[in-house]
């Protein structure tokens, strides 16, 4: 009872402090909602739809059940997760976060997995996707697409050492797919696809526009976290309390013999991990290899910004949230010992061999290259996205009252 009260005093308070500091700073928080709303609007909504409609449509037509039966032999051994796992796993990492939680909780409500195969799955399911690591960190930021390869190998080692990790939290009855995984067949997928079909008797038309209805409710929700945090992290930063915090850094770097000048920035990117790692970027003082480390660190842990996400597609579910959170510390942490790790095989090799003109660097200018189309056309689709969405929506109160 006591710790209930003192919980809703926290929050009371905590609400009156950013009411406060909002009132208190104006200008700085309408500066911090618009660099988060371009963020949203330019890179993150048109990037992350297209995955997240032809997800829910690949689901509808049961082709993720297909794939699932196929990776089972894989997933079931490796990560102890079913073969559904896998699809969801591949689309975190082409789309990047929140696409796993969103896939993961999708998964759990049609029954694909339990309540532990889950919050095993949604632990390593959350990555930052290549465009983002390659495009905007290494290019955007640092300047050097050498850099992205180190970063992308770090991030996903990283992510699959966390997977691996994680099949050995929660204790679960044997059940009948550990005997028959090994067993499965294309047979056995194909009816299983077919099966699946039948279930989900929606005709293509209304299976469209639920994919596009459930995709920009998700991104929308998405745009309001970005938002929140980019304001939150400014209004720490001008109440000073991004600075206090970095005292307490300051002594764990010093251990490591990092600059205290990473602090700030480290700080910064625990909140939003684009902020940090441009901070992280501009610090002169520190090796390009500690700046390497931290932003593996930061990338790792994804930011509170993104937990935040994950937190709210969770718990339309069963999913517990701290599983993740714990897992993100782990990612953090086995990132950055693989930057240490792969530094010299990877980054140093890889940099001072001779190559030709048209190798890693052609890779990062393209990466580049498609990171700003995005944000060239992004409002666009964004605008023709949301008035799609606005469209489906009236026909649907029409024809429905009720909704």
């Amino acid at each position: 009872m006591f710790r209930s009260k003192l919980k809703t005093l926290l929050l009371a308070i905590t609400g009156i402090i950013l009411a406060l500091s909002l009132i208190s700073y104006p200008e700085e928080s309408f500066e911090a909602s618009i660099r988060g709303l371009n963020m949203w609007w330019k890179i993150v909504f048109p990037s992350l739809l297209p995955f997240f409609i032809v997800s829910e449509m690949l689901i509808g037509f049961g082709v993720v059940k297909f794939i699932g039966v196929l990776l089972e032999p894989l997933m079931r051994p490796l990560f102890k997760v079913p073969g559904v796992g896998g699809f969801v796993w591949a689309m975190g990492w082409a789309s990047g976060y929140p696409a796993g939680a969103k896939f993961t909780a999708r998964m759990r409500q049609e029954g694909h997995l339990t309540q532990i195969e889950a919050e095993r799955l949604v632990a390593f399911t959350n990555s930052s996707n290549p465009l983002f690591i390659f495009g905007a960190v290494a290019v955007g930021f640092f300047h050097n697409a050498h850099l992205g390869l180190l970063l992308a190998a770090a991030h996903y080692l990283g992510n699959i050492c966390v997977g691996i990790s994680m099949r050995f939290y929660g204790k679960e009855a044997p059940d009948k797919a550990d005997e028959q995984g090994k067993n499965l067949k294309i047979r056995e997928a194909l009816s299983a696809l077919h099966q699946t079909r039948l279930k989900d008797n929606r005709p293509i038309g209304k299976l469209l526009g639920d994919a596009v209805s459930s995709s920009i409710q998700t991104l929308l929700m998405v745009g309001g976290f970005i938002i929140l945090f980019s304001v939150v992290n400014k209004l720490l930063y001008l109440l000073h309390i991004t600075e206090a915090l970095a005292k307490s850094i300051e002594i764990l770097l010093s251990v490591f013999t990092f600059p205290e000048m990473l602090s700030i920035p480290f700080i910064s990117g625990l909140f939003e991990i684009t902020l940090g790692s441009d901070l992280i970027s501009r610090v002169n003082d520190a090796s390009l290899l500690q700046q390497a480390v931290m932003t593996s660190l930061i990338l790792g842990f994804n930011g509170f910004s993104v937990q935040a996400q994950v937190a709210s597609i969770l718990a339309q579910t069963d999913i517990r949230f701290k599983p993740f959170f714990f897992a993100r510390i782990m990612q953090g942490v086995f990132a950055g010992l693989f930057t240490v790790i792969l530094w010299n095989p990877v980054y140093v090799r890889f940099n001072n061999k001779e190559q030709p003109a048209d190798a890693l660097p052609v890779f990062g200018d393209g990466a580049r290259d498609l990171y700003h189309n995005i944000i060239d056309i992004g409002p666009l689709i964004t605008i023709f996205s949301l008035m799609m969405y606005v469209i489906i929506l009236f026909f649907r109160m029409k024809n429905n009252p009720k909704i």
